[in-house]
């Protein structure tokens, strides 16, 4: 596979119409002096000496790439409140992790808040993939301010096991139930890995004991391309197939309204819209309500 190739087809996503603007406006942006970089819960910086034109300029830029998925972010006094709190994620799966070090990758990174709250880990080298240009534009607005060195990628999980080198652990958060080879996506993964490698991922699952999965019909949660949902003993089943020597169960939880909700800074439904307004256990389509496992994968 040419990944060479595929990285120049996929920069020209940026001169499309719809994206051109948000490059145009990430250009226009001047410099800036950071007093203080954070890289907490909410990720952000502290801008000296910032005007009230400039701080305009940056909200405007920001709002011009609505949905923010990921977050939350600060810029001075602009907050951008995204419609996922990601630390609870990433704060949930810190203490399973050890990056000091290590070349690690985060498939379907979004605009990159857990890379950026990867750094105080002092990895070796960080690299997102993800093939959107709206999300890669956001990465470029932030890291205007951050000024990080992570490597970003216009990327798919299926150009993992063809990357230059491999990892020594791969994240892979709310990309697996957007396959319709869930197994195959596993191998790709499991091949970008360094011996001793480790994948965290997460997914929707389904109650039970079965080695089962959920195949919606349509939609799931009025999310169309969503093929598989398993039970934690089938999603076991599709690591090994895969190739992955152990799993260990990190978490298993609920998604609720603490977590996601709609907010100012998408333009879209959120959770709410996606459940049953008489009874949240289920989904509007009559499936169990979204619930999520957390898993560690191991390659000797």
């Amino acid at each position: 596979m040419d990944l060479q190739q595929i990285r120049q087809e996929r920069q020209k996503w940026l001169g499309w119409k719809n994206i051109k603007p948000y490059q145009d406006a990430i250009a226009a942006l001047p410099s800036f002096k950071i007093k203080e970089l954070k890289l907490g819960d909410v990720v952000g910086v502290d801008i000296a000496d910032l005007s009230v034109e400039e701080s305009a300029q940056i909200e405007a830029c920001a709002r011009m790439m609505l949905p923010w998925r990921k977050g939350p972010f600060q810029i001075n006094e602009i907050f951008i409140d995204a419609e996922w709190k990601s630390y609870i994620k990433y704060n949930m799966l810190e203490p399973h992790f050890n990056l000091e070090g290590k070349i690690v990758g985060d498939i379907g990174c979004n605009n990159g808040y857990y890379l950026f709250r990867m750094l105080t880990h002092k990895p070796k080298k960080l690299i997102g993939f993800d093939p959107s240009a709206i999300y890669y534009s956001q990465f470029q607005f932030l890291n205007h301010f951050i000024g990080a060195d992570i490597v970003y990628e216009l990327l798919g999980v299926e150009h993992v096991e063809f990357y230059e080198h491999k990892f020594d652990l791969l994240f892979c958060l709310g990309v697996l139930y957007h396959r319709a080879d869930p197994v195959g996506m596993l191998k790709s993964l499991y091949k970008g890995l360094n011996k001793g490698g480790e994948l965290i991922l997460d997914t929707f699952m389904i109650d039970g004991e079965d080695e089962v999965c959920l195949t919606p019909r349509d939609r799931y949660s009025k999310i169309p391309n969503i093929y598989f949902i398993p039970t934690v003993n089938a999603l076991k089943n599709w690591c090994y197939r895969a190739g992955f020597d152990a799993v260990e169960v990190l978490e298993i939880k609920k998604t609720d309204l603490t977590e996601q909700r709609k907010t100012e800074w998408i333009n879209t439904q959120s959770l709410e819209d996606f459940l049953d307004p008489n009874d949240p256990e289920k989904t509007v389509e009559g499936y169990p309500a979204p619930k999520r496992v957390y898993i560690k994968a191991f390659k000797k």
